[in-house]
């Protein structure tokens, strides 16, 4: 359906640009924006590449084992369905690490293994679970201590003080969690 969306868009915009006499102006933005978008990846690729194997590092060490035995007592809480030792609360645990770290190109891969294990224990295949609901929340909505993606790309784009939304990420990133897993454990217990 999203796909059917930006089609419209984009469609609707060069119609658009065609009765308005402005296809010059959209061309011209299509081939500059995309030579931009282009290099963006290129300056991205390299700092993605290094945190998503720092991650797999850290995995293969057994460290994100030992961060998910930390965050155990919480996840317990919020995955009540779920047992202590489930193979899907290190992948919920690996996800919320990378996510802290503001690098949610390497959260994903984390992310979706996450789902892939409740989804092996879930019966009704086409429905979500509440563990699933409440990943989901919990990962849209994740608690961001360094923004490391954010920060590189200010630095990237010259910004004269990179760190300065340190505090504003960690502020926006808590309230939205804080906010989504009491609307999803208010919602839970109303479906009760």
């Amino acid at each position: 359906m999203v796909n059917v969306i930006w089609y419209l868009l984009i469609f609707i915009a060069i119609i658009y640009s065609f009765i308005t006499g402005n296809f010059e102006t959209i061309n011209n933005g299509i081939l500059t924006h995309a030579t931009s978008g282009i290099n963006l990846i290129l300056d991205m690729m390299p700092l993605i590449v290094l945190w998503t194997g720092i991650m797999k590092i850290a995995e293969d060490a057994g460290l994100l084992k030992v961060f998910s035995k930390f965050l155990n007592p919480v996840l317990s809480k919020l995955f009540p369905s779920l047992d202590k030792d489930h193979k899907a609360l290190g992948y919920i645990a690996s996800n919320i690490a990378a996510n802290m770290l503001g690098l949610g190109s390497a959260a994903t891969p984390f992310g979706l293994k996450a789902m892939e294990e409740l989804q092996k224990g879930n019966p009704e295949k086409d429905t979500a679970t509440e563990a699933m609901i409440t990943f989901l929340v919990l990962n849209t909505g994740g608690v961001t201590l360094i923004p490391t993606t954010v920060i590189a790309l200010r630095i990237m784009h010259g910004s004269s003080n990179p760190t300065e939304i340190i505090i504003t990420s960690i502020l926006a990133t808590a309230v939205s969690s804080i906010s989504g897993l009491i609307l999803d454990y208010i919602i839970r217990r109303k479906n009760r």
